[in-house]
């Protein structure tokens, strides 16, 4: 094509036809179709769009991302933008972060980058680092079919462990996870390059995968909940055979590190949508493989006050995060857990444990099995057990223990829990205020709020007398007479 975005001449397309047929063949075959379907037609999918077709402008491009495209031309190589960057722009959206994609490997990268870091063993993928600003390069990835066995790995379910075979554009695009993200912007003719029919999915506000969607959920299964996360954030429905993919290995998410899947969490819950994202995992079975704990106590006897408890939490959090406020991981991780601890804590005490060594200890084996699901980092547990022992705390409220407790870091966030729960029934509203008057009053009205009651009776308080002394002394006076 040419810089006017002009349509580039038919002996290109061509070119690129017999790639694009063989490649349709291998795929095909992989998802169990014969491959004799697939004839000359398939070429008539590739679409390119124009710049006057679409709507991304260069200036809207991160200026580091834009020079690593052209430093990459200039080296000899291709390179798009694409996924997640380009359909955010498409959608009118400001782009979290811009990715490449291009021909060169990484080690090539590398070498033309010096400021390039190398990362993943899964996927090898370059970091060009700009200060605090990182492009994500990724190499090309091809088919696999006549590649080095060691260069992609599955296991027994099907789940990629290794894939670090490299391709050609045309095969990149079927290695793609779902249409809209699978949209190429070329910078040397400013077009938008669709090979899945990626812009009508997009223009109609469907969330498709490229290919079985069995297969790709099973070669990860974290698709699964990047499926969730996408349709939530842009408003787009699943596609009907998507749907019916979850349904069907839903179960194999328990497969993934738990380290990996506490990441995902924390992108599902964080971004603005926790309360969405919470229904939509539920629905689909996901969310119970993700806090296995929590979801038994909602469909417990007493799961209404629990759900209460998420759901404002939840709530919560998306209108901070709208406000532009901060929000904490483990405050909402702390309320999704609560409900798992006063169960169990409940059920210790019913065997004669005390009280506080029954919260410690349910703590301790409701932590212990969420970590085996998702890896909650120390500092994330130890934050959330600071907000759970202050609600005990709370019920003092006379002498120097409230003053003590308002001047603790984690007061802010204890509070704000205390809140949580007496808006949602699990606390006593009284206390709750109690609490909002003390923390706001001046330190004369504070230590008056922390006097112990007076006495109401009119009658003046009785005198000890300490009859010990007196006895002692009468009794040495008798030794002595002796």
């Amino acid at each position: 094509m040419s810089l006017n975005g002009s349509v580039a001449p038919c002996r290109t397309n061509q070119l690129r036809v017999k790639v694009i047929l063989n490649f349709f063949k291998k795929f095909i075959k992989l998802a169990g179709h014969d491959a004799e379907l697939v004839d000359e037609t398939v070429a008539e999918q590739v679409r390119v769009y124009s710049r006057s077709e679409h709507t991304i402008s260069r200036a809207q491009i991160s200026e580091n991302a834009l020079k690593v495209l052209y430093r990459l031309q200039k080296e000899g190589h291709e390179a798009y933008l694409v996924g997640g960057c380009v359909r955010d722009l498409l959608l009118g959206r400001e782009p979290k972060d811009f990715d490449v994609a291009t021909d060169a490997n990484p080690d090539e990268i590398k070498r033309i980058f010096r400021n390039c870091r190398i990362i993943g063993r899964r996927f090898r993928l370059a970091h060009v680092h700009f200060g605090r600003d990182v492009i994500e390069v990724a190499t090309f990835r091809g088919a696999g079919d006549q590649q080095a066995s060691d260069l992609q790995v599955l296991d027994r379910e099907g789940r990629l462990l290794r894939d670090n075979i490299y391709g050609a554009i045309e095969e990149d695009v079927w290695r793609r996870d779902f249409t809209v993200n699978a949209l190429y912007y070329r910078l040397k003719d400013f077009a938008v390059i669709d090979y899945v029919q990626g812009m009508a999915d997009l223009n109609a506000g469907t969330i498709k995968l490229i290919g079985n969607p069995e297969t790709r959920f099973r070669e990860d299964p974290v698709r699964m909940l990047r499926a969730v996360r996408f349709a939530v954030k842009l408003g787009f429905n699943l596609d009907a055979e998507c749907q019916k993919g979850i349904h069907s290995v839903v179960d194999q998410l328990a497969s993934i590190p738990s380290a990996r899947l506490y990441d995902e969490t924390i992108k599902l819950f964080m971004s603005g949508y926790a309360l969405q994202t919470f229904e939509m995992l539920s629905h689909y079975g996901l969310f119970k493989i993700l806090f296995p704990s929590t979801d038994k106590s909602l469909s417990s006897k007493d799961g209404d006050v629990a759900r209460q408890l998420v759901t404002r939490a939840l709530q919560n959090s998306d209108s901070r995060i709208s406000d532009g406020k901060t929000v904490t991981a483990y405050f909402l991780l702390a309320a999704l857990l609560w409900e798992p601890v006063q169960m169990r804590a409940k059920k210790l005490m019913a065997q004669g444990v005390d009280d506080y060594m029954a919260h410690q200890d349910a703590a301790n084996e409701i932590l212990a099995k969420q970590i085996k699901s998702t890896a909650l980092p120390r500092h994330i547990t130890m934050a959330m057990r600071e907000v759970w022992n202050f609600q005990a705390k709370f019920d003092v409220r006379v002498g120097s223990k409230p003053s003590r407790l308002i001047s603790h870091p984690r007061f802010r966030a204890g509070y704000d829990f205390l809140l949580l729960r007496a808006e949602t029934g699990g606390a006593s509203p009284e206390v709750a205020d109690w609490w909002t008057k003390y923390h706001l009053a001046n330190e004369t009205e504070q230590r008056a709020m922390t006097q112990p009651p007076k006495n109401t009776s009119g009658s003046k308080p009785k005198r000890r007398y300490n009859n010990r002394k007196r006895t002692r002394a009468q009794g040495s006076g008798n030794d002595s007479a002796e």
